[in-house]
């Protein structure tokens, strides 16, 4: 008797998959690249798929075998990046081999890596006097490397903490450096951010750390905060609104941000860091949380997560194709905005408690009037592939993230969905 294999959305996916391999070895090109801040423009060799991610317009519906993914991290990626990956996995661009399968020291994923720091520093248009860094460990390893790359065991830091991971944050420092809390929003459940007014700030501190936009309670700011301390930096942990909007880069000392949200799958982490704050890490510093011995070797001191930067790459591309991450953040915008008026005009159906403000373009926290139709407003959206919208375990209720590669279609139809949910059970 024939064995039947399972059918998921993503293996249907691969059955669709050409059995003929002739597509899979596109001719080669070279790209050059300006950085807008760099006096000399250098060139990449690169592979242009037979299907290139600049061919296929902004995705906007989902083909049937495929859900619409609220999920928080990891978390959606864009369709035409998927498709373009699939094309080239097992043959990437003629070298006979799959990404997952070369050397990490050989000049073709030297052209993967040196094509995805070139795109990133194009669309954040960061300085040549930052470094940029793929690492590994998630945005949580960087809760204790940035106090041992930053600040000796005696010094002061400051900590804005908004929600779990700003506190996550403090938390872990106070094992490599003296950090306080000069702002928490925890006895209001954190639903705002402080007034920059009204800081406390430590005169001496060598840095100001901040989340920039709480996952877990959908609280993001929409400014930042200056340090009082001439010689201190700001730092930030973008992870859910990497590369969703335009940042100046040059208003922080360090960046760091986890992939698995909005720029690829998990296994890496980003720092963007100015280098001359680099070198100067605590003695206990592990090998591989100093920033100086990654950025000595371009990120290749040891075998990085590579197939997570080649992702990481093509999501880098499909976004300037895209028009830059200004175009990106109108969308982001316009996605956000049906959302939340969804939920204000429901009279008290559903409810935010975030205050509007500071409300967060990525993800959308909600509960319901009646908590007690929660499991059954997820299983009906589940029914209706619309899948991972339960709240995080701390705070329950419902979460929508809405990351950049979630398309309008998606927060269009969970709107009507809601709607309707409404009208049967209010």
């Amino acid at each position: 008797m024939a064995a039947t294999a399972s059918t998921t959305p993503h293996s249907l996916l691969l059955q669709k998959t050409p059995q003929n391999h002739a597509f899979l070895k596109p001719n080669s090109s070279s790209v050059t690249l300006t950085n807008q801040r760099s006096p000399k423009p250098f060139s990449i060799s690169c592979c242009a798929s037979s299907a290139p991610t600049q061919d296929r317009p902004f995705v906007q519906s989902q083909p049937q075998d495929r859900v619409f993914n609220f999920a928080a991290g990891p978390a959606t990626l864009p369709e035409n990046v998927l498709l373009k990956a699939q094309s080239e996995l097992y043959n990437w661009c003629g070298s006979g081999m799959s990404v997952m399968e070369m050397s990490h020291r050989g000049k073709d994923f030297r052209s993967i890596i040196e094509k995805a720091e070139a795109d990133l520093r194009t669309l954040l248009n960061i300085p040549e006097d930052y470094a940029v860094l793929f690492l590994q460990g998630g945005a949580t390893t960087q809760f204790a490397a940035v106090p041992l790359n930053l600040c000796q065991p005696d010094d002061t830091v400051d900590y804005l903490v908004t929600g779990s991971w700003g506190d996550k944050a403090f938390k872990e420092a106070k094992k490599y450096c003296k950090p306080k809390v000069i702002w928490s929003g925890k006895s209001e459940n954190y639903v705002r951010v402080p007034s920059f007014d009204g800081l406390e700030q430590t005169p001496n501190a060598k840095y100001l750390h901040l989340c920039a936009n709480e996952t877990i309670y959908g609280v993001e700011f929409k400014d930042y905060p200056v340090p009082i301390n001439p010689n201190a930096v700001l730092v930030a942990d973008m992870s859910s609104n990497f590369c969703s909007k335009p940042v100046d880069v040059t208003k922080f000392g360090l960046i760091y941000a986890g992939a698995q949200k909005n720029v690829g799958p998990s296994g890496v982490c980003i720092v963007i860091v100015r280098k001359d704050l680099i070198g100067n890490a605590q003695e206990i510093t592990p090998v591989m949380l100093d920033y100086k011995i990654h950025a000595d070797n371009n990120s290749l001191y040891n075998t990085p997560p590579c197939f997570g930067i080649y992702m990481c790459g093509l999501v880098f591309e499909d976004l300037l194709n895209q028009g830059g991450l200004v175009e990106v953040e109108k969308k982001n915008k316009k996605k956000a905005g049906i959302l939340y008026d969804a939920i204000d005009e429901s009279k008290g159906f559903y409810r935010c408690p975030v205050e509007k403000s500071v409300r967060s373009l990525m993800n959308v926290p909600f509960t319901l009037e009646k908590s007690e139709l929660e499991d059954a407003f997820l299983k009906e959206a589940t029914k209706e592939k619309m899948v991972a919208l339960k709240g995080h375990r701390s705070v329950g209720g419902m979460r929508a993230s809405i990351y950049n590669a979630m398309p309008l279609a998606g927060v269009e139809k969970l709107v009507a969905f809601m709607k309707d949910f409404q009208a049967r059970h209010a």
